[in-house]
């Protein structure tokens, strides 16, 4: 039996821990969960007490938020090499925490149609949803991925802003359209999905 346990529901942010699992190569075993119901009992309010998906155990360790558990996945399993060396960190830092941070928030509150007003801005770390999105434009300028090859920062930002044209919260255009593209364009991505959608149809004939 694996000492790694993935839980999640496969329509859910766990596909991007989904994906960081098969880009690793570690055995692990996934326990589905459902939303209103197992999701918010014992004994999952053990692993995670805001009784949300993913999170994962590894031995005795419990990792909750997307963006932790790919970077303790990273570094837990560095020779499937989605983490720069320890000096070279610097834009794999930069790009990770800014993904999780304000691009997400300038996201998820346009999507819900708050506007952050104009002498308010200074109070939001991504100022609105404009200023965000260029910032990262202008970020991604000359980059094929963060570190110059593809990292579990990559792997985290394509997947937000692939989640995010696919859903209209941000129009399809450059650079991210192909950067998503690139990003997205490896077998460990191509399994992850195919398991997530094998676990969907067994969850759904389950009842």
């Amino acid at each position: 039996m694996s000492d790694l346990i993935f839980y999640t529901n496969p329509q859910s942010r766990g596909q991007m821990v989904r994906w960081m699992l098969e880009e690793v190569g570690a055995p692990y075993r996934t326990e589905l969960l459902t939303y209103g119901g197992t999701m918010k009992a014992e004994p999952y309010l053990s692993v995670n007490p805001m009784g949300k998906v993913p999170a994962i155990k590894h031995g005795d360790k419990v990792v909750t938020e997307v963006a932790a558990i790919c970077a303790y996945l990273a570094d837990a399993f560095p020779e499937a090499g989605l983490a720069p060396p320890i000096d070279a960190r610097a834009d794999y830092y930069r790009f990770l925490f800014f993904a999780a941070g304000p691009m997400e928030q300038a996201f998820s509150l346009k999507a819900v149609n708050f506007e952050v007003p104009a002498d308010k801005q200074g109070m939001f770390g991504f100022g609105n949803h404009e200023i965000a999105f260029a910032g990262l434009t202008r970020m991604l300028d000359g980059r094929d991925y963060v570190t110059g090859r593809f990292s579990a920062a990559d792997l985290y930002l394509a997947s937000e802003l692939g989640f995010m044209m696919m859903f209209g919260g941000l129009e399809r255009k450059e650079p991210f359209a192909s950067y998503v593209a690139r990003c997205t364009d490896r077998e460990a991505y191509r399994r992850a999905k195919q398991k997530d959608a094998d676990a969907a149809e067994a969850m759904k004939a389950a009842g």
